[in-house]
């Protein structure tokens, strides 16, 4: 897979990776965090949510900028992730205020924003030489897993640190405590039973008073989602390490055309557009720019209102052995060794390979079976656990989806990287519709009014959701950022992928804005409106095809 690709690719594939572990593990949490420490309704915690992820995505256009016309694609690059750093580490302090926790977010977000767009920019420049060039697509499939085996393993070690606070003060996680806990505090729980049922769960003998349980749980689940901002905060120090310990496999391409225009060693490769071609350009990724909004609006639903539905509507306690063993790492990963170890000893061209595939498979089965034979019992899972499933989707699909690309051009018959953003479009409407299914005949948001669900849906609704979902992403997010690499004016590429990331800003938003929506009206109609508006963003995509794909060809 990494066969025809610079060694720079892996430098940014694992300081990618350790960014994205951070930001992910942060996420994982977020929304949960805002509600259970300042009892914040789904309303309130969306729109912060979405303002966050507006920043995110959106302070990129100033990252660019600084990077194209400044101080160049690797200094902007270490200087995000050393302002990351000091915004994660400011969340990860106990006890603060709102107002502390938004200019936690600011920090995070000004960051994000010299480093995301630049290193996407780096990789660009890496597939601008001839020998590399033809592997751009596959090049930033490769990329774009790297960020997700970071996200993989994020909401795990956010649920294995927040465990272990609470642990630590003879607390276990229940996600009905919260909201009943800050009503009793404000005097708004006219039944107190399932609340003191709940305390004497936790406390046993130890209890003593609602108020000082209310209180205490609420702090020490607080203080174990600033655990996990501390877990980010650290990412970004190997993030950093990597990125400055490995500089000379991309030193050749950190270079702006600002900075070729003033070397007299580079100055013969800049490249000089006209007017007229500079447009059509900017017209091709601005049409883009405005598709991908409404992607982004529906996918990141998986941080928000899917998280929810997660912990509303979804059977999370007493689920079999069979299904849990997807959702706990130490019986998990054993099965991923042995099916990596199989298409290891299967697809081999040595025998050495097939006899470290064959090792590998057998000693992950063996694992797998001694951790799974000890299971006795029901088992809980958080909510926040399933977003671990889109990224290890990632992980395993990236190797199908370009190998079936290459296979296709091969054949002269690969889509297009504009047909591809298309046909992602038409597949995430697909997964959405499994939550419509899903949703049939549950009671409404609006009615549960902060309560669970008593009919619950199996696990499996969310999974399959998460398949599809992670299928459209990718024939869509590395495709278009790759897209955006090849068309975007020489002078302008970081610019541009700040625009790209500009645009994924503008849907962050609306994907916390929409939540508006969340308690107004049927649960299969919030999900109906999300695949009404990607059906919609396909056809408006397969209507300018043609001029999408004449630019991609004229770059």
């Amino acid at each position: 897979m990494l066969k025809g690709h610079p060694k720079g690719l892996l430098v940014a594939f694992f300081a990618n990776m350790g960014e994205r572990f951070g930001y992910y593990t942060m996420l994982a949490i977020f929304v949960l965090y805002l509600q259970a420490k300042f009892g914040f309704s789904t309303a309130e915690a969306g729109g912060i949510y979405g303002g966050f992820l507006f920043g995110i995505y959106f302070l990129p256009l100033l990252g660019g900028y600084i990077a194209d016309n400044v101080l160049g694609y690797g200094k902007t690059i270490t200087l995000g992730t050393v302002v990351m750093f000091l915004g994660y580490l400011l969340l990860a302090m106990p006890g603060m205020g709102i107002a502390m926790v938004y200019s936690a977010l600011a920090v995070i977000s000004l960051g994000t924003g010299f480093f995301k767009g630049n290193l996407q920019a780096l990789v660009g420049n890496l597939y601008d030489d001839p020998k590399y060039s033809a592997n751009r697509d596959n090049a930033f499939n490769i990329f774009y897993m790297g960020i997700n085996i970071g996200a993989f393993f994020a909401p795990s070690a956010a649920e294995a640190i927040g465990n272990w606070v609470l642990k630590g003060k003879n607390f276990t996680y229940d996600s009905s405590i919260p909201h009943l806990a800050h009503q009793y505090l404000d005097g708004k729980l006219e039944d107190v039973s399932r609340l003191t049922e709940l305390a004497k769960a936790q406390m046993g003998a130890n209890f003593t008073d609602l108020a000082s349980f209310s209180k205490d749980y609420i702090d020490t689940l607080g203080q174990s989602y600033n655990a996990g901002f501390a877990v980010a905060a650290a990412s970004m120090v190997i993030s950093f390490l990597i990125f400055i310990g490995f500089r000379k496999y991309y030193k050749h391409a950190d270079i702006t055309e600002k900075q070729k225009a003033k070397s007299a060693e580079h100055k013969d490769k800049l490249v000089v557009l006209t007017p007229q071609q500079t447009k059509e350009r900017l017209i091709a990724l601005g049409l883009v720019f405005f598709v991908v909004i409404f992607f982004w609006m529906a996918f990141h639903q998986n941080g928000f209102t899917m998280t929810i539905f997660a912990r509303d509507y979804t059977q999370l306690g007493h689920v079999k052995p069979s299904t849990y063993v997807l959702f706990d790492l130490s019986q998990l990963l054993p099965i991923l060794f042995a099916i990596i170890g199989s298409i290891l000893l299967i697809s081999g061209k040595s025998g050495r390979t097939k006899l470290i595939g064959g090792a590998v498979t057998l000693a992950g089965a063996a694992l797998a079976y001694y951790t799974i034979s000890s299971f006795s019992g029901d088992y809980t899972i958080t909510p926040q656990k399933f977003q671990q499933f889109n990224p290890i989707f990632i992980v395993f699909l990236t190797p199908v989806i370009i190998g079936i690309f290459t296979w296709l051009r091969n054949k002269g018959k690969e889509p297009s990287a504009p047909k591809k953003i298309g046909i992602g479009m038409v597949i995430t409407a697909i997964g959405f519709g499994l939550l419509i299914t899903a949703s049939m005949g549950l009671t409404s948001p609006g009615q549960l009014n902060g309560g669970v669900s008593e009919n619950l849906v199996s696990p499996y609704w969310l999974i399959n959701c998460y398949l599809v979902l992670t299928v459209a992403e990718l024939f869509l997010s590395p495709i278009g950022i790759s897209f955006v690499s090849k068309v975007a004016p020489p002078k302008y590429k970081g610019l541009a992928q700040g625009g790209w990331l500009g645009a994924t800003a503008f849907g962050n938003l609306a994907a916390g804005l929409i939540g508006i929506l969340w308690d107004k009206i049927e649960l299969w109609q919030f999900f109906a409106i999300l695949v009404v508006m990607c059906v919609l963003s396909a056809g408006f995509i397969f209507g300018i095809l043609k001029r999408l794909e004449q630019a991609t060809n004229n770059a």
